[in-house]
């Protein structure tokens, strides 16, 4: 069990205006595409081992994930892991942007599916119905014990988490090296259930800067 994270840097405390939220964005997301390919390669799979062993309940839903993109996670080789295995109630679902003011919609996707890119170059399913997920594997730029994320600014994933009901288990995914004391949350910040990093997973204890660890 864990009382809180530690500390994040004094540079933390530039969140609280909007142009301190971007200057700390553009900070951590330089940070992260400094990693060295190999620190990048397995501070990965450290994070989908610990997804495998602790969480092993997410191989039977239906689970949204991203494609990594700015030196995020890879978790592909565990999803496409996952739908190896062939649980009946496991899908992969990847997210697609429909408009810019609206949540995420999602596609299935699996190993060979036809892909196409979005708006943003980032690769998505080329088609196929809208699936409502169960769980989010969702990246963050940056994070804190709250359970509250730092995006890349669009709020694309908190008005996702706002309007689905149920509304799917949420779990943030990134580094140790983006670990913040606060991100000091905007009012529309929708908080995250559970965080992973390459070190734990910890459970999101509302807004009392405290967080345990995850049993699974």
């Amino acid at each position: 069990m864990l009382s809180g994270f530690m500390p994040g840097s004094a540079a933390d405390e530039t969140a609280v205006s909007p142009e301190g939220r971007r200057t700390l964005r553009r900070s951590l997301l330089a940070r992260r595409r400094a990693l060295p390919a190999e620190e990048w390669a397995r501070l990965s799979l450290m994070i989908r081992r610990l997804l495998q062993d602790s969480l092993p309940r997410l191989a039977a839903l239906r689970v949204g994930f991203c494609w990594p993109r700015d030196n995020e996670p890879d978790l592909r080789p565990l999803i496409a892991h996952w739908h190896r295995q062939g649980d009946p109630g496991f899908m992969a679902l990847l997210p697609v942007v429909v408009a810019a003011d609206c949540g995420l919609a999602f596609r299935a996707w699996s190993p060979g599916v036809a892909m196409t890119t979005d708006r943003y170059g980032i690769p998505v399913p080329a088609s196929g119905a809208p699936v409502l997920p169960q769980a989010l594997l969702i990246p963050v730029v940056g994070f804190d014990a709250a359970g509250f994320r730092l995006g890349y600014g669009g709020g694309y994933f908190d008005r996702t988490l706002a309007s689905l009901r149920p509304r799917p288990l949420a779990i943030g995914v990134g580094f140790e090296l983006s670990r913040l004391a606060s991100v000091h949350p905007e009012r529309h910040d929708e908080p995250l259930d559970l965080i992973v990093t390459e070190v734990g997973i910890w459970r999101c204890v509302g807004s009392t800067g405290s967080a345990h660890r995850d049993s699974g």
